[in-house]
């Protein structure tokens, strides 16, 4: 569990944590060369404002009177069940991966051929025994650091069929958790097996499907979601839900998944930064934006000048060493110092990813060649 967790957290970090290592790899403050222009995610766009806004699809009971003067019970505003499901607090980190406006981005089209490679076979046998078309029902993923959260719509899900050995409760209206235990699970062949599930399960509504560690850690989402316990807000607001993914990462959570010849920048990072702010657009090319915040404005600004100097010094020796790959990714790399926080923009070309992918759309054509001849 917490491998796979680690994994999908490094792919929203990866490019950050390139940018960032350069940092102690040069000396001196060289001048910042002009990027080419790329559609950096800095706010939100008007279809991802509209977006938002469909999304307030849950109204909670009015609060009941705060004391004996008043009289009227408080409505409470529609929200987004997925917000409300995030953790809270600091030193906590959320990621979310929009996947369904990422599955039809050129960026999604390229991995569907990867995924689809023998002809879409595994992926029928999945929709077979779950009932769930990821490419379809499937909207949001999101990854905390106790498990992960799917949104969309599961109302032809089979989970009594593939959790049928787990001991189940409801726990609210319109939810469940199932307890850790025997599971079905889908052969490459078309059949199935039981095999061991270690992790809880809960559902909600039809909307949600929790996967956490513990029966704790999911009952803890589902009353998150229904309203019950800390009024504290989302560690991701809703003005934040712009880009394909995003979220916030907490600076423990960086220093962790940076190697260990990086230990200087692991601990300079948690000396200074508080979190971390993601956003990256794959609508064309992969454009990311993230945003270090800190207490210390001083300390802060200075981190951001070492890491812009570093970069331009990191561009120049790729370009002296033949390195194309690094020295097209440090192209687009820049840092803006704000105060307290500081911006790293850095992306990859749209071309340059689909060279790297080709061979997933070759193969993907030669099987389904090879289909048709028989």
């Amino acid at each position: 569990m917490n491998r796979r967790r680690g994994m999908w957290l490094a792919l929203a970090v990866v490019l950050l944590a390139v940018g960032a290592g350069l940092m102690f790899t040069g000396q001196g403050e060289e001048p910042e060369v002009e990027p080419p222009k790329v559609d950096f995610p800095r706010k939100m766009r008007p279809e991802e404002r509209k977006r938002a806004e469909l999304r307030r699809t849950q109204v909670l009971p009015a609060r009941g009177p705060e004391d004996a003067g008043t009289a009227v019970a408080t409505p409470q505003r529609p929200r987004d069940p997925v917000l409300a499901a995030l953790p809270r607090g600091k030193g906590r980190s959320a990621v979310v991966i929009e996947a369904n406006a990422l599955r039809h981005s050129p960026i999604g089209e390229l991995l569907m051929d990867c995924m689809m490679r023998d002809g879409g076979k595994r992926m029928d046998e999945f929709r077979q025994v779950s009932g769930v078309d990821p490419f379809q029902d499937l909207d949001r993923m999101v990854i905390t650091d106790d498990g992960f959260i799917l949104s969309g719509d599961f109302s032809k899900a089979r989970f009594t069929e593939l959790l049928q050995e787990r001991v189940s409760s409801d726990y609210g209206p319109g939810a469940r958790v199932y307890e850790p235990g025997e599971v079905v699970i889908a052969q490459a062949d078309g059949g199935t097996r039981r095999g061991r599930g270690d992790s809880a399960v809960g559902t909600w509504n039809n909307q949600l499907l929790v996967v956490g560690d513990t029966p704790s850690s999911v009952k803890d989402v589902l009353d998150r979601v229904e309203g019950r316990g800390s009024n504290e807000p989302p560690i991701i607001s809703e003005n934040s839900t712009y880009g394909e993914m995003y979220g916030v990462l907490s600076v423990e959570q960086i220093a962790r998944m940076l190697p260990p010849e990086q230990a200087e920048l692991a601990q300079r990072l948690k000396q200074v930064a508080d979190n971390v702010e993601l956003h990256l657009d794959a609508r064309s090319d992969v454009a990311m934006v993230a945003e270090l915040r800190g207490s210390d404005a001083a300390a802060v600004t200075d981190l951001g000048k070492s890491l812009g100097a570093a970069l331009s010094v990191g561009r120049l020796k790729a370009q002296a060493d033949g390195n194309k790959d690094l020295a097209q990714l440090l192209d687009f790399a820049r840092v803006q110092p704000d105060g307290s926080s500081f911006k790293l923009e850095m992306a990859v070309p749209l071309e340059v990813i689909q060279e790297r992918l080709k061979w997933c759309r070759d193969e993907r054509q030669a099987t389904g060649a090879t289909e048709t001849r028989q």
